[in-house]
């Protein structure tokens, strides 16, 4: 958006709140187009304000039925945004306001505040959500103590806190700890309960319960197992124990996001929460730890310490991410881990950070907040995390968490309050630091080498390219983590952490025997972009010998970039190194099983486009799509006959388990099919999707087939084993579109698209196919433009009825300048046409006019 919009709101100009509130008693008589919220606000002027200030109360899709201030009722006309109490009107002490609204949730189409899903009345009020269920002063830094009453036929009534008392008809619950308005919840619903029991290290006896609609409860057992698993480590990790009596989590169907950390009563998509052999893949049972990890985690992180305002946001997410990717390491592999997080962070936050939508982890001003729920925010604020842990180390890391959760708790706290502890704890000053929070971009960093009379010299240089509203930027601290191995393969230098503080910095080690390989950005220790020319032949000696797990993937990855960079660009033939150093490893039986997975999956069509680009190239989505698929093809057959024994080897005997050793064979044993099934036509793929007694083998298999031209049959079979269950059903649309060939993926969207149960109005099933269609790159990217427009066409129809969505999966059209000036002229169309659609939404409308900005 221009930066004169007048909807900007700018870090600038935050102020404190006019009014302390320190206590909240609602009421709810819950009907489906006609509930009445009536709320009693304890509220006193606030000392750190202004004087004499006006009480701004936020609402929207609110009819006002009555309001009153200490008793003595006020007639007053609700604007389009909110309520405003004259200065005059109010007390100069304590008051309590009364208010009386109604609302209507079944027509909640935008799943923001509380609504409807099949049935169940549920809320998701993050960030800007209470607003439409009452009139409040809905920011983050307003945090009060909560006491809910629920009056309804319906069995089960919940919100936040503890129970207090229920009865026919009604339930009461009080939370005992102060909390912003983006935090309340409510569920209302005919449900059962999968019920847990976790005593805290302060012998506090929880009870535990995962909520969810009759016919699912056999798929909460993993989630239960998760959230144990979850709280014993957050204690043994950071020292923190839970702090209520109760812990509830429910799964909705329909819901915007992954999962909402409610202070004692967690709101999951229902995909993030339920999960059994036979419905989940073990991707999906992965996910469901992590997620739930994440959420219970915001009990500390994000509730019990929250954000003064939404530009802190990744405060509470950075942190959170940071905790549940150490939570998985822990519990699975720490390397496996760390490659997946990567992968991860360059297909979202590199790209965000290279195009029009780059912002700062803190950006410094926003239109429409739900906009800024990003990889940026949340997974490159885990990496600042990780690099300011590798700065300061493990013993002192532990030592300033102590003294955030001991000088914050219960605080709404910013960026320069997190940092400070840091400082006071190691006496480090970090206002360089600070410009990985208040910067946009992927630092580049150069490598130069020198090696004279036994001392190997590194000359490290970073670059901070501009970006929108950026153009000029100060050099920051980076942690480079080197090794040095010897031409033999041993390793001379350990893991040495660099910390590159200027443009240029050259670094020496001394008394080595013979010059070294080195092996830089082990643990990939920042989040930079590594421009230093490898030949061909060191990078396969890396993916052999070197001693750091990510790095050794590494080595693999851009060698295998490198080859098919070559094969797009010049018709080169694969290269032999890159097919011996891979058959090295799939056959090296020592490996994580998850590991030789990793590194056997060549890099995706999208990540070649971003790599052709920066190499100054204009990708063609076609060739990236025909070369890869001939490199796919060309590995097969250097593998041989050795995929079908590795095939064999990793199949898992048993019943099946979602563990860490058992996933990794699954994993590996799916790349070898993959691979085989352009030997023999999909023959062995064929017999596992026969046999699969799991969803990851039966789903796996599936997935091979069609993306040989195979799997008819297959596809027919797994639609009448499962039309009835609608998340695996999710996986059958999407299967479809990411499997499709270049030319029909537009048609295959229309076709499912038309098809009865395609519920557009649900996130998860829309996502499942407009969703898989810009995630098919050669598809969605095809010369003729029908991946553009049928994108196009679906946001502007979803935009009315759930902008959020819309808004979010919009960022497909990011990429645009990438391209040949034909499929650009055809995505700015696309968003320009958005642009025009009457009665857009503030949070499509701002993301278009960013990306054609």
């Amino acid at each position: 958006m221009p930066a004169d919009d007048p909807r900007t709101i700018r870090l600038a100009d935050y102020q404190p709140y006019s009014h302390l509130l320190d206590r909240v008693e609602l009421t709810f008589r819950l009907h489906p187009t006609a509930t009445r919220v009536s709320a009693r606000l304890h509220l006193a002027p606030n000392p750190a304000a202004r004087a004499g200030q006006d009480l701004r109360l936020d609402g929207e899709m609110l009819r006002l039925i009555s309001c009153a201030v200490d008793g003595r009722a006020v007639q007053i006309a609700p604007d389009a945004t909110g309520l405003t109490l004259a200065a005059g009107l109010l007390p100069s002490g304590a008051f309590v306001l009364e208010t009386e609204v109604e609302i209507a949730p079944e027509g909640n189409t935008a799943l923001e505040g509380l609504y409807m899903s099949k049935g169940m009345y549920c809320t998701q009020c993050e960030a800007e959500g209470f607003r439409k269920i009452t009139f409040y002063p809905d920011r983050p830094d307003v945090m009060a103590r909560f006491h809910v009453r629920i009056e309804s036929d319906l069995p089960v009534l919940l919100s936040n806190g503890n129970p207090v008392g229920q009865g026919a008809g009604w339930a009461e619950w009080d939370d005992p700890w102060p909390k912003p308005s983006y935090l309340f919840a409510l569920v209302a619903g005919d449900l059962i309960a999968h019920p847990g029991h976790f005593t805290t290290m302060e012998g506090r006896d929880v009870a535990l319960n995962i909520w969810v609609r009759p016919g699912d409860e056999g798929r909460c057992a993993w989630g239960m197992e998760a959230l144990k698993a979850s709280m014993a480590w957050d204690e043994k990790g950071y020292g923190r124990a839970y702090d209520l009596d109760i812990f509830n989590i429910v799964a909705v169907d329909d819901f915007n996001m992954g999962a909402m950390e409610n202070k004692g009563l967690n709101i999951f998509n229902s995909k993030a929460v339920l999960a059994s052999p036979e419905t989940a893949t073990d991707d999906d049972f992965a996910r469901v730890e992590a997620i739930i990890a994440h959420e219970y985690f915001h009990n500390w992180t994000g509730n019990r310490i929250t954000c003064r305002d939404w530009f802190q946001l990744c405060l509470k997410e950075g942190l959170t991410v940071f905790r549940d990717q150490q939570f998985s390491g822990d519990l699975r592999s720490h390397a496996v881990k760390r490659i997946e997080d990567v992968l991860m962070l360059r297909a979202r936050q590199f790209r965000e950070d290279g195009g029009p939508l780059a912002h700062a982890v803190r950006p410094d001003s926003f239109v429409e907040i739900n906009n800024f729920y990003t990889a940026t925010v949340y997974e490159k604020g885990a990496e600042v995390i990780g690099m300011l842990k590798r700065l300061v180390g493990d013993a002192d890391y532990a030592r300033a968490l102590d003294l955030y959760f001991e000088r914050h708790d219960g605080d709404a706290a910013t960026i320069e309050d997190w940092l400070k502890v840091f400082e006071d704890t190691t006496g480090r000053d970090l206002a360089q630091f600070k410009r990985w929070y208040t910067e946009a971009g992927t630092p580049r960093v150069s490598v130069a080498e020198d090696w004279a009379d036994g001392v190997y010299t590194l000359t490290l240089a970073q670059v901070n390219p501009a970006t929108p509203g950026q153009m000029e930027k100060g050099a920051k601290v980076i942690p480079v983590a080197v090794g040095l191995l010897n031409p033999n393969g041993d390793e001379v230098v350990p893991t040495t952490v660099l910390e590159l503080t200027e443009s240029q910095q050259s670094f020496e080690f001394k008394g080595l025997a013979a010059r070294p390989v080195p092996s830089i950005l082990r643990g990939f220790s920042a989040p930079v972009i590594l421009e230093r020319s490898v030949p061909a032949a060191e990078r396969a000696f890396l993916l052999a010998h070197d001693t750091d797990p990510f790095n050794r993937w590494e080595a693999g990855r851009a060698l295998a970039k490198d080859v098919l960079a070559r094969m797009i660009v010049d018709g080169a033939a694969p290269s032999a190194d890159l097919l011996d150093g891979l058959a090295r490893v799939a056959f090296d039986e020592t490996l994580d099983p998850a590991f030789r997975a990793l590194c056997l999956r060549l890099p995706g069509e999208d990540d070649m486009a971003a790599t052709l680009h920066a190499a100054g190239h204009v990708p063609d989505p076609a060739r990236i799509y025909s070369e890869r698929r001939v490199l796919q093809q060309t590995l097969a057959r250097r593998l041989g006959s050795g995929l079908a024994a590795l095939e064999l080897a990793c199949r898992v005997p048993g019943a099946y388990s979602p563990d860490a050793k058992a996933a990794g064979l699954r994993a590996l044993r799916l790349v070898a099919l993959g691979l085989l099934a352009r030997l023999d036509g999909g023959a062995a793929a064929q017999e596992a999707y026969a046999l699969a007694d799991n969803m990851t083998e039966s789903f796996g298999s599936l997935a091979i087939l069609l993306d040989i031209g195979a799997g008819e049959a297959e596809l027919a079979d797994f639609a009448a084993k499962w039309q009835s269950d609608r998340l695996v059903l999710d996986k059958w649309f999407a299967v479809q579109v990411a499997a499709a060939a270049p030319e029909k993926v537009a048609g295959v969207v229309r076709t499912l698209t038309q098809r009865a149960d395609f519920d557009w109005k649900n996130p998860n099933r829309f996502r499942a196919v407009i969703g898989a269609l810009s995630g098919n790159h050669a598809g969605f990217h095809h010369a003729a433009g029908e991946g553009y427009a049928l994108l196009a066409d679906w946001l502007i129809k979803l935009d009315p009825l759930n902008p959020q969505t819309a808004s979010r999966m919009s960022t497909a059209f990011e990429s645009w300048p990438r391209y040949d000036a034909d499929r650009q002229a055809m995505m700015r169309g696309a968003l320009q046409r958005i642009l025009a659609a009457p009665g857009l939404s503030r949070d499509l409308s701002e993301m278009a006019g960013r990306m054609l900005a």
